[in-house]
């Protein structure tokens, strides 16, 4: 009931039209999507249990990328780049888009209203690029480690567990602002969330190591939770981008060290 509460009108439950949903909001690839109703009495939120889904989608798409790319001779440190910039194109940069954002708007400003102004600005200001640059610089130094290891699941893991990070974040915090795709998207039930976690956790099992996955990604989702409190006192769509992104690094670093 709790979920419930925190979103009157949320209908949770599982639809077969969920994951479309999912993967119009996250990716922009090219499939038929239902359109978004903002006013619908089952809002975008109650989809978001298939948010990791669409990681999984995500995360298949980048390995095929990566052993095309090999296949055709390139060499590992090519083949994560081309895998890099493939995820880009097919997520539109929209996370990238909100760690920028959040970097900009969480320490360009000083108050929380500022805050919130610098981040819905178009104009990406040094935090943001600075932040671009270094997570970047460290996914596709990563993705060069784990193509020279064969150990392309992982991406796959990190995809998945990394958006179910979001989903939590959206159960857990308040909207920011009154308006915005976030504020529009809803709030997930307690199920909806739950399920999520689920599906990262089934994947941190199958993949592994399973618990330093779960401590990291719980920290880094923590982590960018109590931050958004701070700074602007709940979540917005940037936070959410900003919360993939950071957790996304994370998991890869757990990868990486383990190698």
């Amino acid at each position: 009931m709790r979920g419930n509460l925190r979103n009157g009108n949320d209908k949770s439950g599982l639809r077969g039209g969920d994951l479309a949903t999912a993967m119009g909001l996250l990716t922009r690839l090219p499939l038929p999507y239902p359109p978004f109703d903002a006013a619908s009495p089952r809002p975008a939120a109650a989809a978001a249990w298939a948010y990791p889904l669409v990681g999984l989608v995500v995360g298949i798409l980048l390995v095929a990328v990566i052993l095309l790319a090999l296949a055709m001779g390139l060499p590992p440190a090519l083949a994560a780049l081309t895998a890099l910039v493939a995820s880009l194109f097919i997520t539109g940069a929209l996370h990238e888009d909100g760690l920028a954002d959040c970097a900009d708007g969480f320490w360009g400003g000083w108050t929380r209203e500022r805050r919130l102004e610098i981040m819905k600005d178009s104009q990406i200001g040094t935090y943001g690029v600075a932040a671009l640059i270094l997570s970047l610089a460290f996914r596709w130094q990563a993705l060069v480690l784990l193509i020279e290891a064969d150990l392309l699941m992982a991406l796959v893991a990190v995809e998945v567990i990394s958006r179910a990070a979001m989903v939590w974040v959206m159960f857990q915090l308040p909207h920011a602002r009154n308006s915005g795709l976030s504020r529009q998207t809803g709030r997930p039930a307690r199920e909806t969330a739950l399920i999520a976690l689920a599906i990262g956790g089934i994947t941190a099992l199958f993949v592994g190591p399973f618990f330093p996955l779960l401590l990291v990604a719980g920290l880094a989702t923590l982590g960018v939770s109590l931050l958004a409190r701070a700074k602007i006192g709940g979540q917005t769509g940037d936070l959410l981008g900003a919360t993939q992104q950071v957790t996304g690094l994370a998991l890869l670093g757990v990868f990486t060290a383990s190698l």
